[in-house]
């Protein structure tokens, strides 16, 4: 799933339509108007969004609608997070041998 939405994210387009959900449930024509795209070619965005769990659409009548999924970022946000926390581990260690060696001079 992780690679699904890493995917999903790595489109800017996909990551404004996530932007504009957070505000708030939106049509797919509402969401479309501003990247001044067709229904076909959002739809295709909201379909990957979709796949990844990112956002959920439901129909009614003719209009669907689109929400943020149930909170898939939270596996991306924990492997980023590890990563970060390994990166500033080894920076800190190169910063504090940096510092002995100015001590040494």
């Amino acid at each position: 799933m992780l690679d699904r939405t890493f995917a999903a994210l790595s489109d800017p387009t996909r990551r404004e339509i996530l932007v504009r959900l957070g505000g708030g449930p939106a049509s797919v024509s509402e969401l479309a108007e501003p990247f001044g795209m067709t229904l076909t070619g959002l739809k295709k965005h909201i379909q990957v969004l979709e796949e990844a769990r990112l956002v959920t659409t439901e129909k009614t009548g003719r209009v669907r609608t689109c929400r943020l999924g149930p909170g898939h970022l939270e596996d991306a946000v924990q492997w980023i997070d590890t990563y970060r926390r390994q990166w500033e581990r080894r920076l800190d260690g190169l910063e504090a041998y940096l510092d002995s060696k100015k001590g040494n001079q």
